[in-house]
């Protein structure tokens, strides 16, 4: 968003409206603090009716969280020449695919993964440990829970922990 900026780019930035947490409905904030201005929303339809003809770049953030049709309104806006970043998790706290993100990445021209640090081991993590009383949380927990630091954790493959329902519990439910 900022580089865009400076080349003064007319730049449009959306988010999910079910992430407010650090910077408010209305913005989004960088992880050195910058602000920006965004609109929430919650669906691809929803950017269709409030996209400014005149933006360059389309920017929308947690877009793991919107359906299905932002694969396909990513796909239009960059074949009629808009730049169009998309930022989100790509796997949910179970370590599985989330929402529209694989079909995302597979239409992207570039993927850029990036990595927080294990809070475990030091390692790369690429999954987050999703947290319920400060243990890991059960695979059958919903699997969109907005949180903060104290719900959730980065962690590596070997660090990460989802515990399933076993055999006698399953039944019970």
């Amino acid at each position: 968003m900022r580089r865009a900026t400076i080349a003064r780019k007319r730049v449009q930035l959306f988010k999910s409206h079910l992430d407010d947490r650090y910077a408010g409905l209305w913005n989004i904030s960088s992880h050195d603090r910058r602000t920006f201005e965004a609109i929430p929303v919650d669906s691809s339809a929803q950017i269709l009716l409030r996209l400014d003809p005149m933006a360059q770049v389309i920017a929308i953030d947690e877009a793991q969280f919107l359906d299905a049709g932002i694969v396909q309104m990513a796909s239009s806006l960059a074949d009629r020449g808009r730049r169009v970043i998309l930022a989100g998790i790509d796997s949910d706290f179970r370590g599985e695919p989330f929402g529209p993100m694989p079909q995302l990445m597979a239409v992207a021209e570039m993927v850029d993964k990036l990595h927080a640090i294990c809070v475990l081991c030091g390692s790369p993590a690429s999954r987050n440990q999703r947290l319920i009383g400060g243990k890991p949380a059960p695979y059958d927990s919903p699997t969109i829970m907005v949180g903060a630091a104290d719900s959730y954790e980065a962690r590596c493959r070997a660090c990460h922990v989802v515990p399933r329902p076993t055999e006698g519990q399953q039944q019970l439910l």
